[in-house]
């Protein structure tokens, strides 16, 4: 899954591998799993981090469906 984050000097990221995100004191941190859990756990791995205080939007960005469909 594909997270875009629009922080507040305009730019915009994009997170890719990342499953979820959680606020961790100043931070916002997004973690990927294997895909198969749907909670963070100690298998998580950190995928990337940004202050919280610079965030302005999270888009959660979903896969393109497959043509003819």
């Amino acid at each position: 899954m594909t997270f875009e984050v629009v922080l507040s000097d305009e730019t915009t990221e994009q997170i890719e591998q990342a499953d979820s995100f959680q606020q961790e004191g100043p931070m916002t941190t997004f973690f990927g799993t294997d895909g198969r859990r749907g909670t963070l756990d100690c298998w998580s791995v950190k995928v990337a981090a940004y202050r919280t205080d610079r965030i302005v939007k999270i888009r959660r960005r979903l896969p393109p469906a497959p043509a003819g469909r």
